[in-house]
């Protein structure tokens, strides 16, 4: 909130040196992102003897994953957008890419509420652990046919997903293998490492083929599977949980700096704005606050996929796995960010950093939601 403040203020105050500065702020942002997906990668433990026993989880993960994005872009197309782009296909990249936030969950600040109140060892934790992974590997997956519709069919299109199959099966394979060192500074180095290479291959093409065909592979990815493949070790130490949490709270304050200037836009910036859902006239703040509050219902509406499986456990806690799904975190934050890349912006923009805000706000709310409920099956003393 602090950040998305100050991206209101700063570019009046700073002037022409703004663009400086928002460069210098983005690249940070994109260390830290690699940062936080090299972590989320190192968490995704699996026993490969038995993958067949993960297929019903991952598909699980994958709908609920799928339902709110689509609710979400169904909603920003046939009531945010004018009816003239109903089957506007340009007008359906932007908005399937611009939902894209609504379906990741926050693994990170979800897991460690509910381990400190003794739920760590209950079949709720262990499963939303296994379906939070599985749904952020889905949304850095998804984020990949939707960056090659926007890109368009060129030959830049087959180089990427030529990358991303050798990167998915090089994570595979290699799952769990490398014994590197794993501090927080030795992450944030590879973090550096994974932004350089992703930005060599954007710059040799830029230069080459000029801006239009360049390839762009965003960190998310790379980052993921340089997670997957580290043989994980968990390091619990107190400057360990500071660093990280240093980077998670730098990372979410870069994700609101980094928004667009919306409040006071003027006409002469809608006409030049450089896509549909940019180019869309701002509602006032209260219609905008009406929008956040129904996108919000949509987004945890679609989270509740889990009540239909899962027969053998009572409703209560296929409910509590659901409500541990609808708290949202720096992944969301991530895709907002692709998402700033291809100049979408407008209400819909504004609507979806600010439904961001407010499921963060709730994640606490979520949280004891979710205690209360495995209280009634679980008892820590048991364990």
């Amino acid at each position: 909130m602090l950040g998305l403040a100050a991206s209101q203020i700063l570019p009046g105050v700073m002037g022409d040196s703004y663009a400086t500065f928002r460069t210098a702020t983005n690249t940070l942002l994109y260390i830290c992102l690699s940062f936080i997906m090299i972590n989320v990668g190192r968490e995704f433990e699996l026993d490969k003897t038995k993958w067949k026993s993960y297929t019903k989880d991952y598909f699980i993960a994958m709908a609920t994953a799928a339902a709110p994005w689509l609710l979400i872009a169904l909603y920003y197309m046939f009531v945010l957008m004018p009816s003239m782009y109903w089957d506007n296909g340009t007008a359906w990249k932007e908005n399937l890419l611009l939902s894209r936030f609504a379906a990741p969950t926050s693994a990170g600040i979800l897991f460690t509420m509910l381990a400190a109140l003794k739920l760590k060892e209950s079949w709720i934790y262990k499963k939303i652990q296994v379906l939070a992974i599985f749904d952020d590997l889905d949304t850095i997956l998804l984020m990949i046919p939707l960056q090659i519709m926007m890109m368009g069919m060129r030959w830049q299109l087959f180089a990427v997903i030529v990358i991303v199959f050798v990167l998915l099966w090089w994570g595979w394979k290699q799952l769990d293998t490398y014994n590197m060192r794993q501090g927080w500074r030795y992450i944030l180095l590879y973090a550096v490492l994974v932004f350089a290479a992703t930005q060599t291959v954007y710059v040799v093409s830029k230069y080459f083929y000029g801006e239009q065909g360049s390839i762009h592979i965003e960190v998310l990815l790379p980052a993921f599977v340089l997670g997957m493949v580290m043989k994980t070790r968990h390091i619990d130490t107190p400057e360990e949980y500071r660093a990280s949490t240093a980077i998670s709270f730098l990372f979410m304050f870069l994700v609101g700096l980094s928004m667009p200037l919306f409040i006071g836009i003027g006409s002469s910036s809608i006409e030049s704005a450089g896509s549909l859902t940019a180019s869309q006239p701002m509602m006032s703040w209260g219609e905008i606050a009406m929008h956040v509050v129904i996108v919000s219902f949509l987004s945890n509406l679609g989270k509740l996929f889990p009540m239909f499986f899962y027969r053998d456990r009572k409703k209560s806690e296929r409910l509590a796995l659901s409500i541990g799904m609808f708290t949202r975190g720096e992944v969301g934050a991530g895709v907002i960010f692709i998402a700033l890349g291809y100049n979408l912006g407008g209400p819909a923009l504004v609507i979806s950093v600010l439904t961001l805000v407010l499921n963060l706000v709730l994640t606490g709310i979520f949280v004891v939601w979710v205690r209360k409920l495995a209280l009634r099956t679980y008892r820590p003393a048991e364990a």
